[in-house]
């Protein structure tokens, strides 16, 4: 994905996405490099220009924890990319070894089943969809394939339309797979995503070189089914107990709200598809 390190790769995103003014500096003149110079960076860091070069060119593989966080507040890395910074510094023997199970447990998918009345489903570190519940597949029934998150944002053209604040989706799917890269660099199942989408979406390619970091959080959302319309809902997503690599991604609507209603027409496409289908003609 890169012909860099991983923290190489970050620490040059990063700095080449401030300006002198974003951290205090003078800006005098043209500037040849985007961003701010290694050297600034060292400066504010408070380590010397040739460490930090080493440090972003890969040849400076151990650096401490308080060179580390001198950098990320020279770079003004909130709290998740500073985590991901410290990631990327792990060698591969400390890295955890399990990269997740590739299933969903029996109790979850029961558990998902019995939410009748809530879209529901899991993913995996690349946002492979690996299970969902019946309602959760009809509100994605526009879709070509339910199969994976960014690729049904970047490449299905249905992408565009379902999610109303398309460049927020876009942007959530792009740093969340690189919040997961951080786990593991070497997972090849994130980089095959990376490199079909790169290929797929130009979009998707400018915003994986940004280097954004950001798991999923709870937040709400603005969709648009192809059938029920507008949707405004709650989301949340939570890390399954047992499986690290999991999240559970749980949909929800305001009570007796429109979204509430087009949410029980849709479990009821769902439970009785050709009774909806003749309502429908």
């Amino acid at each position: 994905m890169s012909n860099g390190t991983p923290l190489g790769d970050f620490l040059r995103a990063r700095r080449e996405a401030l300006k002198p003014h974003d951290v205090g500096l003078p800006e005098h003149g043209r500037r040849r490099v985007p961003g701010l110079r290694r050297e600034e960076v060292a400066l504010l860091a408070g380590v010397s220009s040739d460490y930090y070069i080493r440090l972003e060119q890969g040849r400076e593989n151990s650096p401490s924890p308080q060179v580390l966080d001198a950098v990320a507040q020279a770079l003004k890395l909130d709290a998740e990319a500073t985590d991901h910074l410290n990631r990327l510094c792990l060698t591969a023997s400390q890295r955890p070894r399990d990269r997740g199970d590739t299933t969903v447990s029996q109790q979850l998918l029961q558990l998902m089943d019995g939410w009748e009345h809530t879209p529901a489903f899991v993913v995996g570190p690349a946002l492979d969809i690996m299970a969902g519940n019946s309602l959760a597949m009809a509100l994605h029934s526009g879709f070509d394939e339910f199969d994976n998150l960014a690729r049904m944002v970047f490449v299905d053209p249905a992408g565009r339309e379902f999610y109303q604040e398309w460049e927020r989706a876009a942007h959530s799917c792009t740093a969340e797979i690189r919040a997961a890269y951080g786990h593991d660099p070497e997972s090849p199942r994130i980089a095959e995503v990376v490199t079909q989408l790169s290929a797929q979406s130009k979009e998707f390619a400018e915003l994986w070189q940004r280097h954004d970091v950001k798991g999923k959080s709870q937040e709400g959302k603005h969709l648009k089914h192809p059938q029920v319309g507008d949707l405004h809902i709650k989301f949340a997503a939570f890390t399954v107990n047992g499986a690290p690599h999991q999240q559970l991604v749980v949909y929800q609507a305001e009570p007796a709200s429109p979204t509430a209603t087009a949410f029980e027409t849709l479990r009821t496409m769902a439970t009785h598809p050709k009774q909806t289908e003749t309502a429908q003609r």
